[in-house]
């Protein structure tokens, strides 16, 4: 609103100041008349009049105008503080999340790192353990090695032994010492791997059906050998497990040849696996937990029945004492008997002493 009064009382003061210069011009052309003149001079005070106003209103509106621009100057300076506040804040906020983004980035570059390093190193375990399975020495020692760690793991001291020789000269793996019945249980680690590894490249179906009539032929000749080694009746348990340290391979033994894994029970050979092997090996040690238990059974009840028989001779000897007792107590009361009786003559012997001694006394008085 004060901007368009600006605008309009600029033209009317133009406006003004040009009848005043066109008045001014009359009157000089019109001097000669009187009348005139005073009515122009009067219009001239008119004007300068309404000029003193318009400056005044011109000098309030600079005024005003002067103070608004201050408002505003101070309006924008706090406004600006307020902006450049809040860009200071942003900005630190900005700065402390990217230091904070940057060290957690940190982190997971070091974490990625270190999982890097473990993949590296892994896979170098990945490769070495190629080359152990492809020798097949090193890949039966590194079957019995795992073996070992599961039955070390699995079961205390006394109860396996690793690379025992059997009566018919044979070695067997690990022998778990099992109680009658069943008897020690004898452990044989196989790797049927080429036949696997066959399985595992097969690109069609004969490849396939090849592999796996490779891979039972192989199995079950690795469950005769156990069967006529390691199964010796009297001295070994009737049945014998058949170690394959490989989870994928004992898992395609059971889906795939299912058959086969019948035809090794049926030669009471057992396959087993690194899991199963575990479980088995709670089995066993429940089984000789329980024998332990049994065995403390029988000593605490020989215990018990030792304990009777001294109950039973405690009763005959407290008898025996209670006898004793009696026969002491009979014999306390005849000689308290005894006693009273020699008491009661000793009695009547002091009395009649008395009474000899009175009469004396009397016969010497009548003498």
């Amino acid at each position: 609103m004060r901007g368009m009064d600006i605008i309009l009382i600029i033209p009317t003061f133009c406006f003004g100041l040009a009848v005043g210069l066109g008045l001014a011009f009359m009157l000089r052309g019109k001097r000669s008349d009187g009348g005139d003149q005073a009515q122009m001079l009067a219009l001239i005070d008119a004007m300068r009049n309404e000029q003193n106003q318009l400056a005044g209103r011109l000098g309030a509106l600079a005024e005003n105008q002067q103070r608004t621009q201050g408002e505003l100057a101070r309006t924008m300076t706090e406004q600006l503080g307020q902006v450049s506040k809040n860009m200071a804040d942003n900005l630190t906020e900005s700065r402390e999340k990217t230091a904070k983004s940057l060290g957690d980035l940190g982190e997971r570059l070091s974490l990625i790192d270190k999982a890097q390093q473990e993949i590296t190193a892994l896979s170098s375990q990945v490769v070495e353990l190629q080359h152990i399975l492809d020798n097949k020495q090193a890949r039966g020692a590194f079957g019995e090695s795992q073996l070992n760690d599961i039955v070390v793991d699995g079961l205390p001291d006394s109860a396996y032994d690793f690379q025992h020789t059997l009566s018919n000269g044979k070695r067997a793996d690990c022998l778990i010492r099992l109680p009658n019945p069943p008897g020690p249980v004898v452990v044989d680690s196989k790797f049927p791997l080429e036949a696997y590894q066959k399985l595992r490249a097969a690109e069609d179906e004969t490849e396939t059906r090849a592999a796996l009539t490779q891979m039972k032929s192989d199995t079950l000749k690795h469950a005769q050998d156990i069967a006529e080694k390691y199964i010796i009746p009297g001295e070994t348990a009737d049945a014998a497990l058949m170690f394959l340290p490989s989870e994928s391979i004992f898992s395609e033994l059971h889906l795939r040849l299912p058959d086969m894994v019948e035809k090794c029970r049926a030669l009471r050979v057992y396959p087993v696996s690194p899991n199963t092997m575990s479980l088995t090996l709670n089995t066993v040690r429940a089984i000789m937990r329980d024998v332990k238990m049994r065995q403390q059974a029988g000593l605490i009840q020989k215990e018990v029945e030792s304990l009777l028989l001294d109950v039973t001779r405690l009763d005959e000897r407290i008898g025996k004492l209670r006898g004793h007792f009696d026969q002491a107590n009979n014999d306390i009361e005849q000689i308290e008997t005894s006693s009273r009786k020699i008491g009661s003559r000793g009695e009547k012997i002091t009395s009649l002493e008395v009474e000899a001694e009175s009469g004396s006394d009397l016969l010497d008085n009548k003498g």
